[in-house]
């Protein structure tokens, strides 16, 4: 037996190699290439879409914007340009799955401090309470880092707008109120373009939750976003 390996020694390491290499060949032309998809409106629950838009089915991309932040600054669209970022919907005194959305964005914050081109956007649904100073307040707690998180405020009726014309984020009160807004746990993943890329479970770090996309997995995607689409 030895002779004859020692024989076909050559043969034998030529063949391994040659069947590990095809091997990989197959495996990686079977293997999905993994790819994000451009959200529209008509691609999502209706109860979260403003009823003038439910039909878009293209070219989708966040309006334009202008609202307060935690330092009394006035950011827009501009302060975005360019930049992949995620973005949900809040209020400070909320009671439940607010304090784990905004831990989880604060571990998201954690892991792309150092990436220049991802940043973090949360906009309140109780304005008229949450003021500039009080946001500030709260993002203290929080360890938000200003340079890379915005807490906004603004006009009542423009965060309403924006959260069902262009996030595609929030549903409708059940009072009377015209802009009675109820944030979902949903943090949304938004591209260079002002695309949206992804919605994931902002309560849920790092296990699956009924096939939804969680926090570890917002990472991975923009982590590809970064690497694919520049």
């Amino acid at each position: 037996m030895a002779s004859f390996l020692k024989k076909y020694k050559i043969f034998i390491i030529v063949f391994l190699a040659l069947s590990v290499t095809i091997l990989l060949l197959f495996y990686n032309a079977l293997k999905p290439e993994k790819s994000l998809p451009v959200y529209n409106p008509s691609d999502v629950n209706p109860e979260l879409v403003d009823t003038t838009i439910q039909y878009v089915a293209r070219d989708h991309r966040i309006a334009d914007f202008a609202f307060i932040n935690q330092n009394g600054k006035t950011i827009t669209q501009d302060d975005y340009k360019g930049k992949i970022y995620v973005a949900d919907f809040f209020f400070t005194t909320c009671p439940t799955i607010c304090p784990i959305m905004t831990d989880n964005m604060a571990w998201l914050q954690d892991k792309i401090k150092d990436m220049p081109d991802v940043m973090l956007l949360s906009h309140s649904v109780t304005p008229d309470t949450d003021t500039p100073a009080v946001l500030k307040e709260y993002g203290k707690k929080k360890g938000v880092i200003d340079s890379k998180w915005n807490l906004v405020t603004g006009d009542k009726k423009d965060i309403y707008y924006i959260a069902r014309k262009s996030y595609l984020a929030v549903k409708t009160g059940s009072t009377k109120e015209l802009y009675d807004m109820v944030h979902t746990e949903n943090f949304i993943l938004v591209d260079k373009e002002g695309r949206i890329r992804g919605f994931y479970n902002g309560t849920n770090l790092d296990k699956d939750s009924d096939g939804e996309k969680n926090v570890e997995q917002l990472l991975e995607d923009i982590k590809w976003l970064r690497e694919n689409e520049k």
